[in-house]
């Protein structure tokens, strides 16, 4: 026989566990604009029914329901998304990060403007053409100079401009770097908390939530996989437990960043540079320095508990994250260098896997620089190519040229018209780069010393200056040329060599495939956006708080809550009855 205040129990049962919902509704709407939310349930349950099993139990019918309860509170989300997103966040980071870098090339080379290069180049040779039409002409002569300057000056300003960012790229490596470690930690202590919270037999729903915040945060950095391991005592069912979190490298391995509460620590290691006291310069593999000096970067290292493992950029997926954007656009040294060598081990499944490590030796006094390959490397050595076949070019044939007689100073052979910082004018004794190139300060001087002329004391002779303006259109493929003058006569010249283009197509070849880059990234940034977007609308329709289904759902839960409280009333009415409505014989 059940009780007579059963009815009451149940439906207090029924008050408490409609309270429960209203307020976990209550939690959903006070976060509907929290960060990373997800929306909660509570997940109701019928209690036993009564009676209970076993011989002694009351015989009745069947089992009466006992009313409901509160199983536990649950947070709304699905994994395969997050999965979906965290991937498309790992394009996304590389493809921006690559869009910022060309982005900021661009702005310095400011192509096509009044400012660039191109126009730079435009300037000079039209100054020599003015020159060959009044190669005595003082004025004409300043402006030559002038422009040669204005070409030169924005070698060294692109050149200048571009080693900056490329510096920039390194401390933004170096910051990003300890984020990833501030994040790798965060998440650490969020697994500890969860650790201690959930053997209880709780559901940390707002930890999982900032934990997974983390995780998309990382994702940005790194292509990153994650498991799950139970925490054991008295954990609910549905408990997520302790993420692990792994780095995935190309080849399928993955290289572990969190075990439980322990965190791994990663530093971005390079070639930093060194000088002796007699001049000697060497490269130590290390861990970055604060120095702007290029130190081509060689390996993440990851420390974890004591072990410690190398990814080098070939080893990290290539597109995904932004680390390995960065890497690529400020350079890495040349695999070529490290030494590999590859272990198996047995792995958790039972089937073997291959880990290669590389080893980067240090390089000695003397041996040179480290080789290396970026996007910025890359744009700098063309730079520097550009400049030295250009000046090159331009000095074979300005020396066979002639200058102005001036007074007691007879015409002679002209002078290198281009040196570098150390060059004196001196055939040979250049070592031009685009962060050195400048015009020869002997003609600076002098402007008599623009070899204009063909023939030696011809001053109204500008055929030399007509030779010079028309290397505009001159295939610099690295053989020496027969040169036809103006009346006919030919010099011959060794060309420098821009594999057959001049000296602007050259550049312009190094601006288009720039676009190009450039393009590319932006389109892939608009596409990975795009996506991104889709997915989390996605998510947000599994896990964030609709007001609408919120206040649906208040309603649904008032309405238990007033439906349980108008039974008890009602139970108390029947024992009303029972209690003072019966039983009066002999009173």
């Amino acid at each position: 026989m059940s009780s007579t205040f059963m009815g009451l129990e149940t439906s207090k049962r029924g008050l408490n566990t409609q309270q429960s919902a209203l307020y976990t509704t209550g939690h959903n709407i006070s976060n509907a604009n929290t960060l990373g939310y997800s929306r909660q349930r509570v997940n109701m349950e019928p209690t036993m029914g009564f009676p209970g099993v076993g011989m002694n139990a009351p015989k009745i019918p069947g089992f009466l329901g006992t009313g409901v309860q509160a199983g536990s509170v649950q947070r709304i989300r699905d994994q395969f998304i997050d999965n979906q997103y965290r991937q498309e966040t790992t394009k996304l980071g590389y493809w921006s990060s690559k869009a910022d870098s060309i982005s900021q090339m661009e702005d310095i080379l400011s192509e096509p403007s009044e400012y660039g290069l191109n126009a730079a180049y435009n300037s000079f040779y039209s100054s020599l053409q003015d020159l060959s039409t009044n190669p005595g002409n003082a004025s004409a002569r300043a402006v030559v100079v002038q422009r040669g300057k204005q070409l030169a000056d924005s070698f060294n300003y692109i050149n200048k401009q571009l080693t900056q960012i490329q510096s920039n790229l390194k401390n933004e490596i170096n910051v990003e770097t300890n984020n990833v470690n501030s994040i790798l930690k965060q998440i650490a202590s969020l697994n500890e908390q969860i650790g201690n919270i959930e053997p209880n037999g709780y559901l940390p729903n707002d930890l999982y939530d900032a934990r997974d915040q983390l995780v998309d945060q990382l994702s940005e950095y790194f292509n990153v996989a994650v498991d799950y391991t139970k925490s054991g005592g008295n954990s609910l069912a549905i408990a997520e437990g302790s993420m692990n979190v792994y780095i995935k490298l190309n080849d399928g391995t993955k290289v572990q960043v969190i075990n439980k509460n322990q965190a791994a620590t990663i530093t971005a290691n390079g070639y930093n540079k060194t000088t002796d006291a007699s001049g000697n310069v060497s490269y130590a593999n290390g861990a970055f320095n604060a120095s702007e000096d290029f130190s081509p970067f060689t390996y993440f290292g990851v420390n974890f508990g004591g072990t410690s493992t190398n990814i080098s950029h070939e080893q990290l997926d290539m597109g995904s994250g932004k680390m390995i954007s960065l890497v690529h656009a400020y350079g890495y040294a040349d695999d070529s260098i490290a030494t590999k060598s590859t272990t198996t081990t047995t792995g958790a499944d039972g089937k073997p896997v291959t880990t290669t490590t590389y080893t980067w030796p240090n390089v000695a006094p003397g041996t040179g620089t480290p080789a290396a390959d970026g996007l910025y490397i890359d744009k700098l050595e063309q730079l520097d190519k550009l400049a030295q076949q250009f000046a090159e070019t331009f000095n074979a044939i300005h020396t066979q040229g002639f200058t102005l007689a001036n007074g007691a100073t007879a015409s002679a052979a002209g002078l290198n018209f281009f040196v570098d910082n150390n060059g004196d004018g001196t055939a040979g004794s250049n070592s031009i780069s685009a962060a050195n190139i400048k015009v020869n300060d002997k003609i600076v001087n002098d402007l008599n010393l623009i070899a204009a002329s063909s023939r030696q004391g011809e001053e109204g002779n500008g055929d030399m200056a007509i030779l010079l303006s028309n290397i505009k259109s001159l295939s610099l493929d690295g053989t020496t040329k027969n040169l036809e003058l103006a009346d006919g006569s030919k010099i011959t010249a060794k060309v420098g060599n821009l594999d057959g283009a001049s000296a602007q197509t050259y550049y312009q070849g190094l601006i288009g495939q720039l676009g190009t880059d450039g393009q590319q990234a932006n389109k892939m940034v608009s596409n990975s956006t795009t996506i991104q977007l889709s997915i989390s609308n996605n998510r947000a329709s599994v896990s964030s708080v609709s007001l609408d289904e919120e206040m649906t759902d208040m309603i649904k839960f008032q309405k238990a809550y007033n439906a349980s409280a108008r039974m008890i009333t009602v139970v108390d009415e029947t024992l009303d009855k029972i209690i003072n409505g019966m039983g009066k014989v002999g009173l």
